[in-house]
């Protein structure tokens, strides 16, 4: 069956009266009509206008029709991209009409001027050659005797003066059509006429034909006129560079279809570009099988989506991403282990454990050839290096360099990514940071992994983290962006945290940890010689040579800094610095000078006076005082412990901001003394009839922890026997209430924090006897370490003769 485009540029005439209106109503329906499909369009009852049509079958009908003045039926389409369309592709509410005028072209098309009649109804289909021929009957409105209204009236007044507007805004001005549409005076020729010159939904247009009362089809009009006037009203306003208020969904749909046909005029494809680009980018990448079609049939997606859809820039960028990926691409690691050293050594001075591992593991890959890469975990105080490390240790393999700060992290979806589906998605920071070093073999720095927050509303970050730090998972990473597999296996990963007690039990198993304690004098004083003084003075643009003596050094060490790292120790250098750069300034020395040697009076001008007196050891031997070794954040420190005995009830008093562990460890002690008082001659009365108070200064520290047990039971004991406890002891061990002495942790720190204050003799567990060996003896040079497995062994130690 041949279609009719339905399209023109003349305006649709329509008969004007109302006598004309009824006697169209009269004229008889044949039983059985020739069915002619028109393609976008709908033709309406009164109204005449020409069509074009070119195939054969077509213009046998339309010419047998004219010739013997018979009717036909004309029914919309459904859908105008069926070229051969069968019974359900039409409508089965159309119009009888006549053929008025046929015009024959060169081109072998037919125009012919068809008019409508009344509306029918398709009953029944007879047959289809040489065209449809179908039973039919009137199609009439309901109500059709009802009295007319005044809002009939003001309907058609209504839908006369929104067809006016249309036509001046679409520039179709005419006299002889304004004429006629104010004159036309039966509503229903005026609504049909109306209907057939908007450009609307086939859909639409075929609703008002089928409407079964006047007031419906006046509304449908309406609200269709309306549509287009806002239409025509966006297209002025675009033309006239004028911002338009309308209602921004609808104003996007003009835009959108106005570039379209701009882009069909112009014969250019929107979208041609990206997909050239991606097939480029896709064309050298070393892809598995999976991943190449799902590549592929994602490329299908993209070509059959209208690039206006919002879909369009979400599979854009999905497969933008997928053709990114840096999918089997690595750096080629640094054979020479020599070299790595020297490089590892030139950044960082010490942290000899994390540079053997890093080592290592270089060693095993270049007799291997291949394996995967350790998951590493660097725990220490902060301001030891942790961080910067990971930056040394790219450099000095040859590999890329990437940071992820996990402080904070709350969403499950920053480790996995969002799916593509939702608005505004992304993949995950570590699919995120692979696009951005084009490697897959970075060094990958998890920083502060310690501060993930655990389960929230959003998921467990810490879970998520499980599959990517597990070397049997992290094979096939699923980040629900990507939705593909993803092998994490050939990253380095290196974790960073200050203390281990918030980090997820299941991620410390797949993580080996290597613990950074903080830096003794020594280790300082080399640092700053020959990292943080050369950095600070390039980075203040002080060029004169600027003298820092070992004892200077020392000087701001100790009374200006109390930190397990050299982050504030960095801060004050360059406090000197900027000070010695502003004095070169101000006295417009310009910098003539060779050298300029650190004294105390310049560091107390540029500084100010000393902040921190770093705790010294008891002057002398006291009764009732002992010395405990305490671990915290920013390294070892010294923890006096005093008691007092007081007339009363033996009561135990504690004060000093204690936690509940100490208050405990207090209370066991206390509990064993009163149990054993007898090996310690201690008569019951003196227990009796005295209170014990123990205080703990700086109040204003929180303190908490087991490891002062052995210090309190001391001092207690000291205080009962009245006998001295030597000055040059300090001791760290966990008790019970059967007089066991555990062991704790912090040994490195604690021994720090002893040879600081000049401590010569630690007192500890005997299970702790493997840590201390296992100390640098740089460390430990000038301590004695006793060991005690039981409480009753400490008076022999820890009293004055």
């Amino acid at each position: 069956m041949d279609i009719f485009d339905g399209n023109t540029d003349m305006i649709p005439v329509s008969l004007l009266s109302k006598e004309d209106e009824k006697n169209l109503e009269k004229i008889k329906i044949p039983n059985e009509l020739p069915i002619l499909p028109l393609k976008n369009n709908v033709l309406y009852p009164g109204v005449l206008i020409p069509l074009t049509i070119r195939r054969d079958r077509s213009i046998k009908l339309v010419k047998e029709a004219y010739r013997h003045k018979r009717m036909i039926g004309v029914f919309a389409q459904k859908n105008k991209n069926i070229d051969d369309p069968q019974e359900r592709d039409i409508y089965n509410i159309g119009v009888m009409a006549s053929v008025v005028r046929t015009l024959q072209f060169d081109d072998e098309s037919v125009v012919f001027f068809v008019q409508g009649q009344r509306r029918i109804q398709i009953d029944e289909y007879t047959r289809k050659d040489p065209y449809f021929y179908a039973k039919v009957s009137a199609y009439t409105d309901e109500n059709i005797h009802k009295k007319k209204s005044d809002d009939d009236d003001a309907i058609i007044d209504s839908v006369k003066e929104l067809v006016i507007k249309m036509l001046h805004l679409s520039m179709r001005e005419n006299s002889h059509i304004d004429f006629a549409i104010k004159n036309i005076d039966g509503p229903s020729f005026l609504v049909y006429f109306a209907a057939s010159m908007i450009e609307d939904a086939l859909e639409r247009k075929q609703k008002i034909l089928e409407a079964r009362s006047l007031h419906d089809r006046a509304y449908l009009i309406m609200e269709a006129v309306n549509v287009e006037i806002q239409s025509l009203e966006l297209r002025r306003k675009i033309q006239n560079k004028v911002q338009g208020d309308l209602d921004k969904q609808h104003k996007e749909y003009v835009l959108n279809q106005q570039l379209k046909r701009i882009h069909e005029e112009l014969g250019d494809t929107p979208g041609e570009q990206e997909l050239a680009d991606l097939k480029e980018k896709a064309r050298d990448k070393k892809w598995s099988k999976e991943i190449k079609q799902t590549f592929e049939s994602e490329l299908k997606k993209l070509q059959r989506t209208h690039t206006t859809s919002p879909e369009y820039s979400v599979q854009l960028n999905y497969l933008n991403m997928l053709a990114d990926l840096p999918w089997g691409e690595y750096t080629q690691d640094e054979g020479d282990i020599k070299k790595v050293r020297k490089e590892l050594d030139k950044d960082h001075f010490g942290l000899d454990k994390v540079k053997k591992r890093i080592i290592e593991h270089l060693a095993v890959l270049k007799l291997r050839g291949d394996m995967k890469a350790p998951i590493l975990c660097l725990v220490g105080p902060p301001g030891v290096g942790k961080t910067s490390l990971g930056r040394s240790i790219a450099s000095a393999m040859g590999r890329r360099y990437v940071r992820v700060s996990l402080g904070g992290l709350r969403d499950e979806g920053e480790i996995r990514g969002h799916r593509k589906t939702y608005i505004g998605a992304m993949p995950g920071r570590i699919i995120q940071s692979l696009l951005k070093v084009k490697s897959s073999n970075p060094v990958f720095m998890l920083d502060e992994i310690d501060k993930v927050s655990g389960m929230t509303v959003q998921g467990d970050p810490s879970a998520a983290l499980l599959e990517v730090l597990d070397p049997e998972q992290n094979t096939a990473f699923h980040d629900n962006f990507l939705d593909i597999d993803y092998d994490l296996s050939k990253l380095l990963f290196i974790a960073t945290a200050n203390s281990l007690q918030t980090v997820h039990v299941a991620l410390l198993d797949r993580m080996e940890i290597i613990d950074i304690s903080g830096y003794i004098l020594e280790e300082k004083i080399q640092i700053a010689k020959r990292h943080l003084i050369p950095k600070q003075l390039k980075e203040n643009g002080v060029k004169e040579n600027v003298i820092f003596s070992d004892k200077i050094l020392e000087y701001i060490v100790s009374k200006y800094t109390r930190e397990s790292g050299v982050r504030q120790l960095e801060k004050k250098i360059a406090g000197i610095i900027r000070y010695r750069g502003m004095e070169i300034v101000e006295k417009e020395d310009e910098q003539s000078s060779d050298k300029f040697v650190i004294t105390e009076d310049f560091i107390t001008t540029s500084l100010g006076i000393p902040h921190f007196e770093h705790d010294k050891k008891l002057l002398q031997d006291t009764v009732g005082v002992s010395t405990g070794l305490a671990w915290t954040s920013a390294g070892g420190e010294i923890l006096f412990i005093e008691t007092a005995l007081s007339p009363g009830k033996g009561l135990l008093t504690l004060t000093g901001n204690l936690g509940e562990v100490m208050k405990e460890s207090a209370t066991l002690a206390f509990e064993y003394i009163k149990t054993h008082a007898s090996d310690f001659d201690l008569k019951q009365e003196l227990l009796e009839k005295n209170n014990m108070h123990v205080h703990f200064p700086e109040g204003a520290t929180p303190k908490d922890g087991p490891s002062a047990g052995i210090a309190i039971f001391s001092a207690m004991l000291s205080s009962l026997t009245d006998r001295k406890i030597r000055s040059n002891i300090a001791m760290t061990g966990e008790i019970t209430l059967r007089g066991k002495v555990l062991p704790v942790g912090g040994i490195k720190e604690k021994i720090l924090a002893a040879k600081r204050a000049g401590i010569s003799t630690i007192i500890l567990c005997a299970e702790n006897k493997p840590q201390v060996e296992e100390i640098d003896e740089l460390y430990k040079k000038g301590l004695k370490f006793i060991y005690v497995d039981k409480m009753g062994e400490l008076s022999s130690s820890v009293f004055a003769k």
